[in-house]
């Protein structure tokens, strides 16, 4: 990292130490939290309910803080993973020195590291959200000789007390500025503390989404991180919903990343940006179009779409928002640049001149060379999502796409050039998305194989997705709930603070 990079950068840890997270040591940490009167510590972790938990220290002395960063600490796994028998429960928690930062929430100087789940017998837990991302990024690796970078575009609501001043139509709220957008305050501040925290962001808006029922405001917002490594990827995601909770705390405001707040208006997805690299190199591209490679990985996404919904799409509210009409997919195929397609292939500076030369014609630098910025994007999944293992699910899909005989076979037949809610014809082609966590199910439970092999989803963590689905009874839901407003708002209310 340049010299220039560290003093810009936004995590006060890199600034002081002068170096990336990526060569952070326990003896440069204790030298920051030495040097700035760090009062405590937090070890946080992601359970198996996606939100992050907390241990808290009370820094005492040098050597106190040095075996805590050395040793980690033990925590009761059977209350952090279902599955996880109360007889023998103990698990580890060991900091992953690389993810520090500032918790600028604490009103005692503090700072927080993301931890790793370790057994009794000292070896990375095999069933921890993580350790199954790693393993998928592992094996891909391994046998195909990629690596996977990813990126999350996370939807959010803020539900507010009615305001008369500046109103906003339903469904006209995209990129609108404030004061038509109330809340870009709580964004903006929002987008500084996930960058703080380490979040690599691309930009933040106001969404679409725009709802004025039962005395409340509620305002769609998106922020939209930059691609990284998968596990980077899902890190980010699981912290900045923590900001933003934390700061409709801070704001007296509730923050849902719920699917579907109000039927008949936008729900909020988590669409998940894939890029696929040799060497550090986007293959994603050759001479100007989509690559072959990047062909056969969308075919391993749409093959096994059906089942990444159990990882993506987690609750039944889920699919109150996984309807026609409403820019969310229904349908397994993919396009260019088409929002009601399941994988979109997004404008990616390809084949485009100097547009900011012609904008700007008094301009004389040469601008740098464009890099292959080009991505796929896979829409289906929501803020219900378990992200570590939605990650890991799209890794082991790309990795089924590119080992597939039929994949550009396959890419071809579900290739959609036109809105397919308006083709009838077109619809009653095209293999359909589940309609409820128990279909979803039942696809995994059907693809498990793909995900077992090389030990990637331990059977036990496809057992158990399986288990919770299908306890939700949620079969033939949409028909279960038709003309019927008051389940519906019951449901709604339910989930609202999922994942």
């Amino acid at each position: 990292m340049r010299r220039v990079e560290i003093e810009m950068n936004p995590n006060p840890i890199v600034r002081f130490l002068g170096i990336p997270p990526e060569e952070f040591t326990k003896k440069s940490l204790i030298r920051f939290i030495e040097s700035n009167n760090i009062r405590m510590l937090n070890f946080r972790y992601i359970a198996e309910d996606s939100r992050l938990k907390t241990l808290n220290f009370v820094i005492t002395s040098k050597s106190h803080l040095d075996r805590i960063l050395s040793q980690g600490e033990r925590i009761d796994g059977s209350s952090v993973f279902s599955y996880i028998d109360t007889r023998a429960s103990d698990l580890y928690i060991i900091p992953r020195y690389k993810t520090a930062f500032v918790n600028r929430f604490s009103s005692i100087p503090a700072v927080d590291i993301l931890c790793a789940f370790y057994t009794k017998d000292g070896e990375p837990l095999k069933t921890a959200p993580q350790t199954i991302l790693q393993n998928a990024c592992e094996s891909l690796q391994k046998s195909i000789g990629l690596t996977l970078d990813g990126l999350g575009e996370l939807e959010y609501y803020t539900i507010s007390d009615e305001a008369s001043l500046y109103p906003v139509q339903p469904q006209k709220g995209y990129q609108e500025s404030s004061p038509f957008c109330r809340w870009e305050d709580l964004r903006r501040e929002a987008m500084l503390l996930i960058a703080e925290a380490g979040g690599k962001i691309k930009y933040g808006h106001s969404e679409v989404g725009y709802i004025h029922e039962d005395g409340k405001i509620m305002e769609q917002n998106e922020i939209e991180f930059l691609p990284v490594p998968a596990m980077e990827a899902a890190d980010q995601i699981i912290l900045a919903k923590w900001v933003l909770r934390m700061l409709g705390q801070k704001y007296g405001v509730t923050i849902t990343f719920s699917p579907k707040i109000s039927v008949g208006h936008a729900g909020s997805g988590l669409h998940i940006h894939t890029k696929l690299l040799k060497n550090g190199k986007s293959v994603m591209t050759e001479k100007g179009k989509l690559s072959d490679t990047a062909k056969r990985a969308i075919a391993g996404y749409l093959s096994l779409a059906g089942s990444l919904t159990a990882f993506g799409n987690t609750v039944p509210s889920s699919y109150l928002r996984l309807v026609p009409h409403q820019e969310a997919p229904t349908k397994i195929c993919w396009s260019d640049m088409n929002r009601s397609a399941l994988v979109r292939v997004p404008l990616g500076w390809l084949g485009v001149g100097d547009m900011a030369k012609d904008a700007n014609p008094q301009e004389k630098d040469k601008p740098p060379k464009i890099e292959d910025l080009q991505t796929v994007e896979f829409r289906a999944p929501d803020g219900s999502a378990n992200i570590h293992l939605l990650l890991a699910g799209l890794v082991v899909a790309a990795r089924h796409g590119l080992e597939m005989k039929d994949g550009l076979k396959l890419a071809d037949e579900l290739y959609v050039d036109v809105n397919i809610f308006a083709e009838k014809k077109l619809q009653q082609k095209l293999p359909s998305l589940p309609t409820s966590c128990y279909e979803s199910a039942e696809r995994l439970s059907k693809d498990r194989r793909f995900y077992e092999q090389d030990g990637v989803f331990p059977p036990q963590i496809i057992d158990s997705t399986i288990k919770k689905l299908t306890s939700y009874g949620d079969r033939n839901i949409r028909k279960k709930l038709m003309n019927n407003p008051s389940s519906i708002k019951k449901l709604i209310a339910t989930y609202l603070h999922c994942g």
